[in-house]
């Protein structure tokens, strides 16, 4: 398996809901509308490919300075276990820079994840919820 990571590669929003559907990620999936709005109002996505097959994504909003928010992490299930995420994220952290600091929120399933792959756990955040 030779997996391939691009930086900001035009991805289409039914190629973005087939990784988030065999992920298990909870996401707007059946409004293709938001997913191609979230896709084109993200300034950094880094892709990860199987030939060209779409299998992994993590999309972000970032600054380049100061803070990057990773609001997707997502590696189709059959990928999944094979470093495929932690590769998505350090490509991130890369592109980034040292500086910037790199910060997400976590589905329940998914707070074993983050601290073996570098992340620390933080108490001292807050959330206005969205409403759908």
């Amino acid at each position: 398996m030779k997996i391939q990571f691009k930086i900001n590669s035009k991805v289409t929003p039914e190629q973005v809901i087939e990784v988030f559907k065999s992920s298990g990620i909870n996401r707007p999936v059946d409004d293709i509308k938001r997913i191609k709005g979230m896709i084109e109002n993200s300034n950094l996505i880094i892709t990860a490919w199987d030939g060209i097959e779409l299998i992994g994504i993590a999309r972000s909003l970032t600054d380049f300075h100061y803070c990057c928010y990773m609001s997707d992490l997502s590696v189709k299930k059959e990928y999944q276990k094979t470093g495929i995420g932690k590769s998505l994220i350090e490509i991130t952290q890369d592109t980034i820079g040292e500086q910037t600091m790199l910060l997400l929120l976590s589905a329940t399933p998914a707070l074993e994840y983050y601290p073996k792959v570098g992340f620390e756990k933080v108490e001292n955040g807050f959330i206005i919820k969205r409403k759908s």
